[in-house]
């Protein structure tokens, strides 16, 4: 079987399920793990996140969205020269991944597409049962997904009847966005309140003034698409009133993929050290600016 996949979830699924052999191409943001990094690159972004502020990225974003105009580009003579039988996407965010709608060009005759559209941890572990059974490895799909809710319960149990610790998950950073879909769940079960976020709802844009009326106890730093240092340096300007921490959120929770179970653990660590051990996840903690600052 040939896959093409368009998200980089799902490439860790697809690798996690022992099909990275199968792989013959892949998005520009599918970097883990290490062994996708050279496949033929299927998709890219329009715009160059790297060279741009945070509040660039979002009006380039919105304005993309307000014109209907796709934030990534397909290669189709590429994808035909492929040859998959199967592209894997999803039709759940427009920022994160090509949809499968935009694929109507550039879809080989034959292949089939699978679009993965979870809003909740429980969807997330159904996603990847629904790829294995497509991908014939349905038994293997069945024990990874098992295997990451058991991991967030035992979490859950370790944290339960302790006293909810107040939290603000920034999903972007300027603007400020709320923690969205399986997030709020994460937050939860890691024995946290998320102050603002709503389980299984899109994340959303508020501002800072809104979120520090809230009274959070912790501001939790995982904008989506990059890693924890480059969160902490486009944090740069706030003063916050609070202990801030900036994390992987591009690895641990943003992706719907068996690695949030991870983040789990990881938020737990945060909000109650003395109870669940660090998991060595990146992470760079700061008060204000005062990196290494007291959680």
């Amino acid at each position: 079987m040939r896959i093409c996949s368009f998200l980089p979830s799902a490439t860790e699924i697809i690798a996690d399920l022992g099909l990275v052999d199968s792989l013959v191409g892949v998005s520009e943001e599918c970097r883990w793990p290490a062994e996708v990094v050279g496949k033929p690159v299927v998709t890219a972004a329009r715009i160059t996140p790297e060279s741009m502020t945070s509040l660039e990225i979002d009006a380039a974003v919105r304005e993309s969205i307000r014109d209907g105009r796709s934030l990534y580009a397909v290669d189709a003579d590429l994808i035909d020269e492929l040859a998959p039988d199967v592209i894997v996407t999803q039709d759940l965010c427009a920022v994160c991944a090509v949809s499968s709608g935009q694929l109507e060009s550039a879809c080989p005759v034959g292949a089939e597409i699978v679009s993965l559209d979870p809003r909740t941890l429980t969807a997330v572990a159904d996603s990847v049962r629904t790829l294995a059974t497509r991908l014939r490895v349905a038994v293997r799909g069945d024990e990874i997904a098992t295997r990451m809710l058991e991991d967030v319960e035992s979490v859950a149990v370790t944290v339960r009847g302790r006293p909810r610790r107040r939290v603000f998950f920034a999903e972007w950073i300027e603007p400020p966005f709320c923690a969205g879909h399986w997030l709020p769940e994460m937050i939860a079960s890691a024995g946290g309140e998320d102050v603002l976020g709503l389980p299984g709802q899109p994340s959303r844009s508020t501002t800072w003034d809104a979120v520090l009326a809230l009274e959070p106890e912790l501001v939790v730093l995982g904008p989506c698409g990059f890693g924890a240092e480059e969160a902490f340096e486009r944090a740069a300007g706030l003063r916050l009133p609070c202990p801030a921490v900036a994390v992987d959120g591009d690895a641990y929770f943003s992706r719907p993929a068996p690695r949030l179970a991870q983040g789990v653990q990881q938020l737990a660590h945060l909000f109650h050290p003395d109870r669940v051990p660090d998991p060595g996840l990146p992470a760079i903690a700061f008060h204000g600016r005062r990196a290494g600052g007291t959680l």
